[in-house]
């Protein structure tokens, strides 16, 4: 590069950087408070799978955090998500929610960690996040401090600039399907079930693989089974709704591990139409297997 160039460049590509990492611009909104929100929101949450990652630990009840995720860049502990005004989210705002869930960002402007699927909830609407806001902030106010991230010392908050870009480049665009019921189902599985988190494998910077999506995952203590059209070859759309129900597969045995808090706080508090329009999304939305 001709050398009166670099400079010019470098203060260019800075002012870039700069630029995008700043917190994205959004108008203020107030936080619902009326019956009907809060009534929507507590179904979300369900359907969102917060209560899985978020439950307190014993002692401590609520959503008050400290679970868990480990990964291999460290373990991350899931956040006190109850309104108290210093350990949880007592102070946010309708913007905090919507950067936090839309855009991956904290309410001092800084990344979240993706161990918090904020990928999989920007496809959620800014009414479906004011009305999880709005259940949130009616909840008990827990004081619980959680512990921080054990991460190794070169991985930082501001390396998600670059991460989110390239996941951003690398996450396919998608069309809504025309079934209602199937885009429905799409909805609960991709943004608010975020099942492709955990069941879809990752490069090595921990970016799904999305042409492998639902192939299945690994994580520190094991292996994620596999949900695309292969592995659910066998199974029907009413075997699919039922696992969701109750948690019982196609043997008569009945999940494990992980999954069973995913059935238990999530799944099975959906109505029968949520869970059999996920199984639609599952058996008639995937491509066929090869």
């Amino acid at each position: 590069m001709n050398s009166k160039w670099l400079w010019p460049s470098i203060i260019a590509v800075l002012l870039i950087a700069i630029w995008l990492y700043l917190p994205p611009g959004i108008d203020p909104v107030a936080v619902p408070a009326d019956s009907d929100s809060i009534a929507r929101g507590e179904y979300l949450v369900k359907a969102g799978g917060c209560i899985s990652c978020h439950e307190g630990s014993e002692g401590e009840g609520g959503l008050s955090g400290s679970a868990a995720v480990e990964s291999p860049f460290g373990t991350f502990y899931a956040s006190n998500i109850t309104p108290d005004p210093e350990t949880g989210i007592g102070n946010w705002s309708g913007e905090d929610f919507i950067a936090a869930l839309r855009h991956g960002r904290r309410p001092d402007g800084s990344f979240y960690y993706p161990a918090f699927p904020y990928r999989a909830y920007k496809g959620l609407s800014e009414e479906e996040i004011l009305d999880i806001a709005a259940y949130l902030q009616s909840q008990p106010a827990i004081s619980h401090s959680v512990a921080p991230h054990e991460l190794p010392a070169w991985v930082g908050r501001w390396q998600m600039l670059g991460w989110n870009l390239l996941a951003d480049w690398k996450e396919p665009g998608r069309e809504m399907n025309d079934d209602p019921e199937i885009a429905r189902g799409e909805h609960l599985v991709r943004n608010l079930g975020h099942c492709s988190e955990c069941h879809s494998p990752r490069d090595a910077l921990g970016i799904i693989q999305y042409r492998d999506e639902f192939k299945g995952g690994e994580i520190p203590d094991g292996h994620v089974e596999a949900i695309d059209a292969e592995a659910l070859n066998s199974w029907t759309e009413e075997d699919l709704a039922l696992f969701f129900l109750i948690g019982m597969k196609q043997d008569g045995e009945f999940v494990g591990g992980k999954m069973e808090p995913v059935i238990e706080h999530n799944t099975s508090q959906l109505t029968d139409a949520d869970r059999e329009a996920m199984a639609a999304f599952f058996k008639r939305g995937l491509p066929a297997s090869p």
